[in-house]
C-alpha cells in the first residue's frame, strides 16, 4: 500500500513538474488510444500493423488539414469580430435593459431595478475586460506559440510510435503483473478500458455531433458567430450541463441584441439548443455513450474542473482517464470491502447476516 501510494504521490508531482510540455505527449497517447481498436481491425483484415498505422494517420491527417484550413479563417474572423464588437454588444444589453425597467420589467422589480442594472453593468465591464487581456495572452502568449507547433508537429510523432508498438507494450505491461493477481488485475484494466473508450471514443463522437448541430442551426438562422458559438458549445459538451447552458446564453444573449424586438429568432436560438440537447438526451448519449461507463456527471465535473486548476489544460485531458479509473478502482474496493469480515463483523456470518 505504501509502495502505491508513492508511486502515485511522484506520478503526480513528475506531471505538476511537466504539465508545460506534456501536452503533445498527452494529446499522442490519447490520439494512439482513439485510434488502436482501428488499426486492430485492419490487423484482423491482414494489413500489417505498420501499414495500418500509416493509412489511418495519413486519413486522420488529412482529414484534419482539411478541416483546418476549412474553418479556422472563418472562425479566427467570427472571434476577432466578436472581440471587437463586444463593448457594443454590452452596451446595447444596457440600453435593452433600460427599456425593460420602464416597462413591466421595472414595475415588477420597482426599487432593486437601478441596482440590478449598476450589477449587470458592472458585469458586463469587467468580462469585456476580462475577454481583450485573455484575447491578447492567447494570441501574444510565446508558450502558446511554442504548445502549437509541438502539438501539431510532436503528437503525429508519438502516436505513430504509440499505435504501431500498443499491442507489445500492453503485452509486456501484462507480464509485469503480479502471477497470483493477475487475473483480478486484468479484469479491472478490462473495466476502465471499458469505462474510457465507452466515454471518450463516444463522446467525441457526440460533441463533433451536437458542435455541427449548433453550428449550422446558429448560422441558418443568421446569427452573428453562430458558427463560433455552435462549434465551441459542442466541443465543450463533455463536460456536464457546461457546453449546452454557456451556449444557450451567449447565443440567446447575441440574438436579443441582434433582433430585438422580433422575438421569433430569439425564440428559434433558444429551439436551437433545445432541440440538441433533446437528441443528445435520447438519442446521441444512449447510442454512442450508454450506461456502461460508470462516470457521475458530478464527480467529472470535479475531476475536470480540480485537475484543471493544478495541472492546466494538460490536467483537463488527463481528469477523464483518471475518474474513470479511480472510478473503477472504488467500485471494486466496496464490493471487497463488502465481501469482507470487516463488513459483516468478526464473530458473523454472511448466512446470520441474512
Amino acid at each position: 500500500m505504501r509502495f502505491w501510494a508513492a508511486a502515485l504521490a511522484a506520478v503526480l508531482f513528475l506531471l505538476w513538474l511537466f504539465a508545460d510540455i506534456l501536452l503533445p505527449f498527452v494529446a499522442g497517447m490519447a490520439l494512439a488510444y482513439l485510434l488502436d481498436p482501428v488499426a486492430d481491425r485492419l490487423e484482423r483484415h491482414g494489413v500489417p500493423r505498420l501499414a495500418a498505422t500509416l493509412l489511418i494517420l495519413t486519413v486522420f491527417a488529412a482529414f484534419f488539414i482539411i478541416l483546418l484550413v476549412a474553418l479556422v479563417p472563418v472562425l479566427v474572423s467570427q472571434l476577432d469580430s466578436f472581440i471587437l464588437r463586444f463593448p457594443e454588444y454590452s452596451d446595447r444589453l444596457k440600453v435593452l435593459f433600460d427599456q425593460w425597467s420602464q416597462g413591466w420589467v421595472g414595475r415588477l422589480l420597482q426599487d432593486g431595478s437601478q441596482k440590478i442594472e449598476s450589477n449587470i453593468g458592472t458585469i458586463l465591464q469587467n468580462l469585456a475586460s476580462w475577454v481583450g487581456s485573455f484575447a491578447k495572452s492567447l494570441l501574444s502568449g510565446g508558450m502558446a506559440v511554442v504548445n502549437m507547433v509541438a502539438l501539431l508537429v510532436v503528437t503525429p510523432v508519438v502516436a505513430f510510435y504509440l499505435l504501431v508498438d500498443w499491442d507489445n507494450m500492453i503485452s509486456r505491461l501484462d507480464d509485469l503483473l503480479p502471477r497470483n493477481h493477475k487475473q483480478e488485475i486484468r479484469r479491472i484494466m478490462g473495466e476502465i478500458d471499458e469505462a474510457l473508450s465507452g466515454f471518450i471514443r463516444g463522446q467525441t463522437m457526440v460533441c463533433a455531433i451536437l458542435g455541427g448541430f449548433y453550428a449550422i442551426g446558429l448560422t441558418l438562422i443568421g446569427l452573428n458567430f453562430g458558427l463560433l458559438i455552435g462549434l465551441v458549445a459542442g466541443l465543450i459538451s463533455f463536460i456536464p450541463y457546461v457546453g449546452s447552458i454557456s451556449g444557450f446564453i451567449v447565443a440567446v444573449t447575441v440574438a436579443l441584441v441582434q433582433f430585438w424586438p422580433d422575438w421569433t429568432y430569439v425564440a428559434l436560438t433558444a429551439v436551437v439548443f433545445i432541440a440538441g440537447q433533446t437528441i443528445e438526451g435520447n438519442i446521441l448519449q444512449p447510442k454512442l455513450v450508454g450506461d456502461h461507463v460508470g462516470l457521475h456527471p458530478v464527480w467529472l465535473m470535479f475531476a475536470l474542473f480540480a485537475f484543471g486548476y493544478l495541472f492546466g489544460f494538460v490536467g483537463m485531458l488527463l481528469a477523464v482517464p483518471v475518474a474513470a479509473a479511480l472510478g473503477v478502482i472504488v467500485r471494486f474496493s466496496v464490493a471487497k470491502y463488502q465481501q469482507s469480515a470487516l463488513y459483516y463483523g468478526t464473530s458473523a456470518t454472511q448466512d446470520s447476516e441474512d
